[in-house]
């Protein structure tokens, strides 16, 4: 719960530099990605459920603006829409399943020493990994046999 709280003021004080308020609907759709990869039409669905009012116009603007400031990223898993999570605070990568869509995220301790290698050999300031891997959980590939 301190980790909420402290994470919450830190998305407060990223708003209010922007001269944003920390609104229930930026609070909502935060809290709803937070530990989950959701596309905006799954967030919106969930949101709906505690704001009624809530419109697909006002997730879609939330999540472009929170992705502006940085408190957000949007990820692309070769599909036609894209999935939110909430800026993590190390660098993690994701397993997506074929099958059901499932992500997993994991991090790799070979990443770092990797990074710095490669941007040792070849002359270039590497900003960020992604590392993505696909293949099938271990339910679809029951499925699958």
């Amino acid at each position: 719960m301190v980790a909420k709280k402290q994470t919450l003021k830190i998305d407060r004080k990223v708003l209010s530099s922007a001269g944003l308020r920390m609104t229930n609907q930026r609070a909502l759709i935060l809290d709803i990605i937070r530990h989950r990869h959701l596309d905006a039409d799954e967030v919106y669905r969930q949101a709906r459920d505690k704001q009624p009012r809530l419109s697909l116009s006002t997730v879609y603007r939330t999540l472009r603006r929170l992705k502006e400031l940085d408190l957000v990223d949007e990820l692309h898993f070769g599909e036609a829409h894209h999935h939110y999570e909430v800026k993590p605070p190390a660098e993690h990568h994701h397993l997506v399943c074929l099958g059901c869509g499932k992500i997993v995220e994991f991090e790799c301790s070979l990443c770092p020493q990797m990074k710095k290698e490669i941007a040792h050999r070849k002359g270039f300031e590497v900003a960020r990994v992604e590392v993505q891997m696909t293949g099938y959980c271990s339910k679809c590939r029951q499925g699958r046999e």
